[in-house]
């Protein structure tokens, strides 16, 4: 504490720092941002962008840049990912901004912030281009954990030869996190074939009853082989469930 109060007297660190270092949070017109999780949980503290304004997304993501040296966004659609994209261009002209729309995921990180490298590798795996979304955001939150992403796209069991075809690299991996909506059918068949963790990730495709995810839900919860099954569309949670086995893997291996 001594030292923190020190460096802030000294000029050397701003108020939002101290409060973080202090406090575990630092506050805002917008709220408070858990500075603090990702040393107390393994996972990065996250902005839920939907809901927000443009004003509050912006607020909170320069707290994490300020206390943590990066900041993630979710549920950010490409109109407020732009604008808030520009205000950093403006205000932290050396930061590094990427924006996947697809994922609906905006990620700012100093130009000084180290990333941490995890000796492990997640497969990400979708039935069909519709479940990209979801898929993204995990792989997003599995990449700022640090971990290897490799993706699989469009492996569903319509034409199920086309899994056959990637058997080789899923079953290489350390963890796979599968993306399917309609039944929701491939988590539970990769399960089948392979020796590591799956996580099911249920997203909302498909018609009629059923159609928003529910079905896809039911059907990993049912599952026959071993799987984890989060719920639907929760991309950051099974991103963070792998990022965390991910960890484990990494501190065994070292």
């Amino acid at each position: 504490m001594r030292e923190t109060l020190a460096a802030l007297a000294a000029g050397e660190i701003s108020i939002a720092t101290a409060e973080a270092r202090l406090a575990g949070y630092a506050t805002g017109e917008a709220g408070r941002f858990d500075a603090a999780r990702e040393t107390r949980s393994g996972v990065p503290e996250a902005v839920f962008a939907e809901g927000k304004t443009t004003d509050e997304i912006h607020e909170l993501l320069d707290l994490a840049l300020e206390t943590t040296g990066r900041g993630l966004a979710t549920r950010i659609d490409d109109d407020t990912a732009t604008t808030v994209r520009d205000r950093f261009v403006d205000d932290r002209p050396t930061a590094e901004i990427d924006h996947e729309a697809r994922a609906n995921v905006l990620r700012v990180r100093t130009a000084d912030f180290e990333p941490p490298i995890l000796d492990a590798t997640i497969g990400i795996v979708t039935a069909g281009t519709v479940d990209a979304g979801p898929a993204g955001e995990a792989a997003a939150v599995v990449g700022e954990m640090g971990a290897t992403v490799e993706r699989y796209d469009d492996v569903g069991v319509a034409g199920v030869h086309r899994l056959f075809d990637e058997l080789g690299g899923l079953r290489g991996a350390d963890v796979l996190v599968v993306a399917a909506g309609r039944e929701g059918a491939l988590p539970t068949v990769i399960a089948g074939l392979v020796d590591v963790p799956v996580i099911a990730l249920p997203t909302a495709s498909g018609y009629g009853y059923g159609g928003e995810g529910e079905a896809a839900l039911a059907g990993a919860l049912q599952s026959c082989t071993a799987l984890t099954t989060v719920n639907v569309d929760a991309g950051f949670v099974a991103g963070a469930q792998a990022g965390l086995i991910a960890r484990t893997l990494d501190e065994a291996r070292k």
